[in-house]
Formats: C-alpha cells, structure tokens, sequence
C-alpha cells in the first residue's frame, strides 16, 4: 500500500517464446518447473511484497510489444524474460525504450555461460537490471528487484510532492 492506503499498480511479468513448454523443453537447462509453476511462484512473491501480478506469455514479438505498451500506464514495473527474442528483437528493444518504469531483464540459465550468440541481448540496453542463471527462482529474484526499484520510485516521488 502507497501512503494513501491504495494498492500499487501491479508488476507485470512477460514471457517470449517457447516458454510454454517450460518443464517440457529441455529439461537438462531448463529444468521441469512448468510456466504456471513459475507463475504462481512469482505471483507469491509479489503479494507478500504487496503488489498484484499480471503475467503473459507469447510466442509472437507483436503480442509482446503490445503489453510492453500496456505496461506504460498499467504497470509499477516490468519483468521480462524475452527468450530468443532477446537476441534478435530491435522491435523489443524500441518499445521498452518508452518506458519510465523500471525494467528487469529475466532468464532461467545464464547466457553468458551458454552460446556466444547468446551473450547479448538488446533488451538488456533497455533494462534497469538483469536477473539470470538461478532456474525458476529467477522469476522470484526478479519480482523482488523490481518491487524494490518500483517502491524506491514512489517513496522518491512522495518525497517530492508538496504537502
């Protein structure tokens, strides 16, 4: 709750694609915790830290951008975890350029440890942070980091407010 007593807009959570067949797709990287497992574990972690949680995945860049634009008036901040896309999206990128929340990059594995074309990703140019490499608890971590950096934005602008 904010100092007027009002929940907070949610964080919302996107997933790009084949993030359908978590715990299906290559269960040696990335384990066999489904999406609607990672799901309910993130949401968990946003209402202990009082906010709601809206949650996403697609397996085509425009629905994804479609949200990333929601987002900007719907949402306290923005966890992605862009799957490929974020090694190839530039259209990715541009819509999270137009956001003034905060932004956290997610993965499940470490990509810097994987492929070298894995290494970069342009989402990253666009993130306030990145959280990768911790399997399912990614999703919690990165729920966490951006309640934080959401809560460190309203107390910042509450102080700025005249009374």
């Amino acid at each position: 709750m904010d100092q007027q007593g009002l929940m907070p807009k949610p964080i919302h959570v996107l997933n790009g694609p084949n993030l359908n067949l978590l715990g299906l797709r290559e269960p040696h990287l990335y384990g066999t915790t489904t999406l609607e497992q990672v799901r309910a574990l993130a949401e968990a972690r946003a209402q202990a830290l009082g906010y709601g949680l809206v949650f996403h995945q697609s397996n085509h860049e425009g629905a994804l951008i479609d949200w990333i634009h929601e987002a900007r008036t719907g949402a306290s901040a923005l966890v992605i975890n862009p799957a490929g896309y974020g090694h190839t999206s530039i259209a990715l990128l541009d819509a999270l350029k137009t956001l003034t929340i905060p932004v956290v990059e997610c993965h499940l594995t470490n990509p810097a440890a994987r492929e070298d074309f894995r290494r970069h990703t342009f989402v990253s140019l666009a993130a306030t942070g990145q959280i990768t490499g911790f399997g399912p608890a990614s999703y919690e971590l990165a729920v966490e980091a951006a309640a934080r950096l959401a809560s460190s934005r309203s107390a910042a602008a509450d102080a700025q407010t005249p009374r």
